[in-house]
């Protein structure tokens, strides 16, 4: 039976992931700590023997810029790279650019994470007035994508992430794994959330609870079919992968007062 080996890889922190903000579609570069996950996770992957034929990527920085670092710590700059707007982040509307733990304050610890990590919740949609608005929809990138800027969301909940994402998966990464191809996706949480939900068969309820740290690699080990062969792994060392877990589930959480 052939195996097919998929990685993917939530980008390399960013300035905004620093500051404990909704980044979503605008667009960051890694901060230095994001810089060294990304050089990190590419000798991991080296020590681990990993050759890549295809890398795809979202066309946002952070996802391309940590793909560059993990390639360049593997010296496979030359393997074929591909970016779509169909694997961006999760698009938040009108919360982009807000503080989770001040929302947590103001709304509550249950409806940040509902809005975080719920699977069918979408957020309120971003409109012209929004700081943000601007600086997303007048960027020349977002005028190469395969539908008219008019088609593009306005907010997005992880479904309608995972509908953007499968013809996508469908017609352009999936054929390359099926021809035995190994293929590293170097994408975002929520974009990297969906699609372990769909080829794993994650529950609607199930995936509130999946968390993915930045700059750490996850394996899928799939059949000629694409059903995975056994639970995605994290590949690292466990104890801090779990901690860097607890650090992006306390995001949501309000900040606790410091004591003086």
């Amino acid at each position: 039976m052939n195996k097919c080996k998929l990685v993917l890889l939530r980008h390399g922190e960013g300035a905004w992931n620093k500051e404990n903000r909704f980044c979503s579609w605008v667009d960051q570069k890694l901060s230095s700590d994001g810089i060294k996950e990304a050089r990190n996770c590419g000798k991991h992957l080296k020590a681990l023997g990993f050759q890549f034929d295809h890398v795809f990527t979202s066309i946002l920085s952070r996802s391309i810029q940590t793909a560059w670092l993990v390639l360049e710590e593997m010296g496979q700059e030359w393997v074929p790279t591909q970016s779509s707007w169909r694997l961006n982040e999760r698009h938040y509307g009108a919360l982009i650019g807000l503080n989770r733990a001040e929302m947590a304050l103001n709304h509550g610890e249950e409806q940040v994470k509902i809005w975080r990590r719920s699977y069918d919740v979408t957020p309120p949609p971003i409109t012209e007035s929004h700081p943000y608005y601007k600086e997303i929809y007048n960027d020349r990138r977002y005028k190469c994508c395969d539908v008219s800027q008019d088609k593009l969301p306005k907010a997005e909940s992880l479904k309608e992430v995972l509908e953007r994402l499968l013809p996508y998966w469908n017609e352009k990464i999936a054929p390359e794994l099926k021809s035995g191809k190994m293929v590293l996706i170097s994408a975002h949480g929520n974009s990297t959330r969906a699609l372990l939900k769909h080829l794993e068969g994650i529950s609607d309820e199930d995936i509130v609870n999946v968390t993915l740290p930045t700059g750490v690699p996850v394996l899928l080990e799939l059949d000629e079919n694409l059903r995975p062969l056994s639970r995605h792994q994290f590949l690292g060392d466990q104890e801090a992968i779990q901690a860097a877990i607890r650090k992006v589930e306390d995001q949501g959480k309000v900040k606790p007062v410091e004591k003086k």
